[in-house]
């Protein structure tokens, strides 16, 4: 019997040892991946995974400022931007749950001074979910230029796009939508009788202990705030100012890639709502291209090395100065965070590859950014140049042509009134991604900035075509061909 014993007590050190060797291995793994896209240009952030609810790797990448040569750390603060739309969600089912509202009744039940004609057909649902019809505020002609710097209050902001024609009617269509997520705060802010702020800290934020994260401030002094930047190439500048006040229940939250974690591990509990209740934030209700999207979270199905594709739920933030993405392997237990604050980069091709590694599945080595080089070549030595480069590049096994990189490369070369050469650009995406109607619509928008509508309508026409959710690109080309 006393053998017995010591031979069960011994395989359990066996199995804890090869456990925790399995894990060392992937942490270095993922180490090595993240400083090879770090030394590459596309990674300046935090990062942190959990296998089976405990976590094997944290670690700040690169600088949280490049003034004062400070590190980005595990508990630097970054700008989420849309993954603050998960926590307004469950608010609301929060606020459901309690039955203090309902979902599937008109939002002017709750917003009294929402304009009728338009208010009685959306539900609470169609907020939740991108189906409400509404705008994208920040798809509005120079939003940025004319709205973005400017503070306002979540009524005042209302009546900037309250009275807009739907798109669609409501439920009939999946439209990612800010202006419906900036309305559910508005409503929390109603029903709850505090500030949107005030609400979440109280709800979710205090409780599961998440000291880290909150509303962001400008004016306020945060210790350990990453500041925001931007890559025009290779070059980096500060980010533009944004008035705090615009992103709001749609994107102004901050956190880092430790309380993101705590949020993670929250979500198996019944520490924030009842397991129905918790549910039905992950159900997928509507398609959204690829993917279907739930209660702020879209929701998929990845494979994992075996005959069986599991469940994963995630999202990606964009804000000035940063872009973010969460995602979650509920079966598993598998989290991947992270964090970064350059602007756009390639955090869904890491992300890939970190599953990859998790799963023991063989995943694409970091490679250059041809974008990257394409536009020092494009701005300093013109068109000819630029597309001798690209022939001469293109095949080159150190870099990749990366679809979001070429994007923001030729919309840099269109705002730098280099025309001719954002669209030889897009033409590298629409090339190279026949299938993308984004590709497609970048195109479109440079052909017609030039003057040239009649390929700007070609172009439109392809991308509608790919991407039949795609309202702005069919509202362009209504425009055009009257």
């Amino acid at each position: 019997m006393k053998k017995s014993i010591q031979l069960i007590a011994l395989s359990f050190l066996v199995l804890l040892s090869t456990s925790i060797a399995t894990a060392q291995d992937k942490a270095r793994q993922i180490e090595d991946l993240l400083n090879k896209y770090k030394e590459y240009g596309q990674f300046n952030g935090a990062a942190l995974v959990a296998e089976n609810g405990k976590v094997i790797f944290k670690k700040g990448f690169g600088e949280a400022n490049m003034e004062w040569n400070i590190p980005n750390q595990a508990d630097t603060k970054f700008r989420l931007g849309s993954i603050s739309k998960q926590f307004t969600a469950l608010l609301i089912v929060k606020l459901a749950e309690e039955g203090k509202i309902k979902l599937d009744v008109p939002i002017t039940t709750y917003l009294k001074d929402y304009p009728k004609e338009n208010g009685d057909k959306i539900t609470i649902h169609h907020l939740l979910t991108h189906t409400s019809g509404i705008p994208n505020y920040t798809s509005a002609p120079n939003f940025f230029k004319d709205k973005a710097r400017n503070p306002y209050t979540p009524e005042e902001f209302v009546k900037t796009f309250s009275s807009l024609p739907l798109e669609f009617t409501p439920g009939e269509k999946f439209n990612y939508s800010n202006s419906g997520y900036f309305l559910l705060g508005y409503i929390i802010e109603k029903i709850s009788g505090k500030t949107y702020e005030q609400y979440l800290q109280e709800i979710i934020f205090t409780p599961l202990k998440m000291v880290n994260s909150g509303y962001d401030h400008s004016d306020v002094i945060l210790k350990n705030r990453a500041a925001g930047y931007e890559k025009h190439g290779k070059k980096v500048v500060n980010a533009a100012y944004l008035d705090m006040s615009i992103p709001y229940a749609a994107g102004s939250l901050y956190s880092t890639v430790e309380d993101l974690y705590l949020w993670d591990q929250a979500l198996y509990t019944t520490k924030l709502l009842s397991e129905k209740a918790m549910e039905s934030l992950f159900k997928p209700y509507i398609s959204a291209g690829r993917a279907s999207y739930g209660y702020g979270w879209f929701i998929d199905e990845v494979d994992n090395g075996t005959k069986d594709k599991i469940k994963t739920v995630g999202h990606g933030g964009g804000i000035n100065g940063f872009n973010t993405i969460i995602s979650r392997y509920p079966a598993d237990k598998n989290l991947i965070v992270l964090l970064n604050n350059t602007g756009g980069t390639v955090l869904g091709e890491m992300n890939d590859a970190i599953k990859a590694i998790l799963y023991k599945q063989p995943f694409n080595q970091p490679k250059k950014s041809l974008a990257l080089d394409l536009l020092d070549i494009y701005t300093a030595k013109g068109l000819t140049a630029g597309n001798e480069a690209y022939k001469k590049l293109k095949n080159d096994p150190v870099y990749a042509i990366k679809e979001g990189d070429i994007n923001r490369v030729g919309y840099q070369l269109l705002q730098d009134g280099k025309k001719k050469e954002a669209i030889e650009v897009f033409k590298i995406n629409t090339e190279t991604f026949p299938k993308s109607g984004n590709a497609y619509d970048s195109l479109g928008e440079a052909y017609l900035a030039d003057g040239d509508k009649k390929l700007a309508i070609v172009n439109y026409k392809k991308s509608v075509e790919l991407d039949p959710t795609n309202e702005g690109g069919k509202k362009v080309l209504a425009e055009i061909t009257k």
